[in-house]
């Protein structure tokens, strides 16, 4: 009962933490609060008209929302490559801050689970995918696969977040009987969504833009790259604008593995390429239309460039020293990793696997405003929920926000026996 009770003031002491700040952090929540706004307009709009208000038509039916998804999937797998250097290697540095990395884990599949909710036509019909309710068709169904995995994911490191934070916030170890077994699970899950999220695309037979066996590595490759990428700018805010002390060389190693990562990446784009390119079978009329175009069509063809570009100049700042330990060219690093991993998992994935469709025709898909309102709205609720737990973090781990010694408190205090805040 006292650990329940003790709970119970975590709770009311975190709300208490996330309705206090500054007015920028005012400003910031407002921002994020009209752009959830005006993306539940869009969609409500979208739900009244039906999928039409998208752009997506039989022969793309897969586009912008999914392409988010992907991309988010590998954000959120991302959170292991703070994992195994903290709890695998016990690198001190990296462990202080691993919490922060669960924090955006949870944050990317709340948008994940969103994104897929507006891409279906008829949401109410969702509920045949909830274990216990619905018909999985397991182990036959890929997509029961990832409903299990993501979900799973989802729930895994709320799980440990929550006890982390829970424990720190009691002046208490976590209990490693209990902690540990969670941590190192959830690196192996972490693996485990985007592979299956890849295995999706994989075992569509006839989809051979997708039916790549090495499509479930460069999924992973991208992942470790773009989720340590708004980490690495993430904890640069915490250091300027909190008095949250993270070493320099947790973040320098961060970056030394995505470059890493981003080699492999790179080399992975490559052998798809030379295969498709060297082989020239009927086939490689989607990677043509990736990159040169086919027939005039040609509407996807500088992004794709684009994306190459960021990530080769990201990934040669990332491996030199000098440039990785300079904080200028480390986050443009970050943004051009961003930028050419998040077009890469969306238009340079989904719309090529599509164009030209099977029976030849080619459909010039771009999102509609709709699209581009929902995803901003469902992008600002992501962020709002990474900013709010990193707001209850963030005095935790400082050793501000705890539970108040009870023989030190009076009751004439407005927060005895419930928390010392001092943020």
């Amino acid at each position: 009962m006292r650990t329940l009770s003790a709970f119970v003031q975590f709770v009311l002491g975190s709300l208490r933490v996330v309705l206090r700040g500054n007015a920028f952090y005012w400003a910031w929540i407002g921002l994020l609060v009209a752009l959830i706004v005006r993306g539940g307009i869009a969609y409500a709009s979208q739900l009244d008209q039906g999928l039409i208000a998208t752009s997506m038509r039989d022969q793309v039916s897969w586009a912008f929302y999914i392409g988010n998804f992907t991309f988010l999937v590998g954000v959120a797998a991302a959170a292991v490559l703070l994992v195994i250097p903290a709890y695998v290697y016990h690198w001190k540095p990296i462990k202080e801050v691993v919490v922060l990395g669960e924090c955006l884990a949870i944050s990317a599949i709340a948008m994940c689970g969103l994104f897929v909710l507006v891409d279906v036509g008829r949401p109410d019909r969702l509920w045949h995918l909830v274990p216990g309710l619905g018909l999985l068709n397991l182990p036959s169904s890929l997509l029961a696969w990832d409903v299990m995995v993501v979900n799973g994911y989802f729930v895994l490191n709320f799980l440990i977040a929550t006890y982390l934070l829970f424990s720190l916030y009691l002046k208490r170890k976590p209990n490693p009987r209990l902690f540990t077994p969670l941590v190192l699970l959830s690196i192996p899950w972490a693996i485990g969504i985007h592979t299956v999220t890849a295995f999706l695309y994989t075992g569509l037979a006839g989809r051979p833009f997708w039916n790549s066996a090495i499509l479930a590595p460069r999924f992973l490759a991208s992942a470790f790259c773009s989720g340590p990428a708004v980490l690495l700018i993430a904890l640069q805010c915490l250091r300027r604008f909190t008095r949250f002390e993270i070493q320099d060389a947790a973040i320098w190693k961060v970056a030394e593995l995505m470059a890493y990562a981003m080699g492999v990446n790179l080399f992975l784009l490559g052998a798809e390429v030379f295969k498709e390119y060297y082989s020239a079978t009927e086939h490689l009329a989607h990677m043509q239309y990736m990159f040169t175009g086919i027939a005039g069509h040609d509407s996807i063809v500088p992004y794709m460039w684009l994306s190459v570009a960021c990530s080769i100049v990201a990934f040669l700042l990332f491996l030199v020293p000098a440039t990785r330990r300079n904080w200028i060219t480390l986050n443009l690093g970050c943004l051009l990793i961003w930028a050419g991993v998040y077009i890469e998992k969306g238009m340079g994935l989904i719309i090529p696997g599509l164009t030209p469709d099977t029976l030849g025709e080619i459909y010039e898909y771009f999102p509609s405003r709709s699209e581009l309102w929902v995803s901003a709205g469902i992008f600002s609720i992501g962020f709002l929920l990474f900013t709010l737990m990193l707001k209850v973090a963030t005095p935790i781990l400082l050793g501000e926000f705890h539970v108040a010694d009870e023989r030190g408190s009076r009751p004439s205090e407005p927060l005895a026996g419930v928390a010392r805040l001092r943020v």
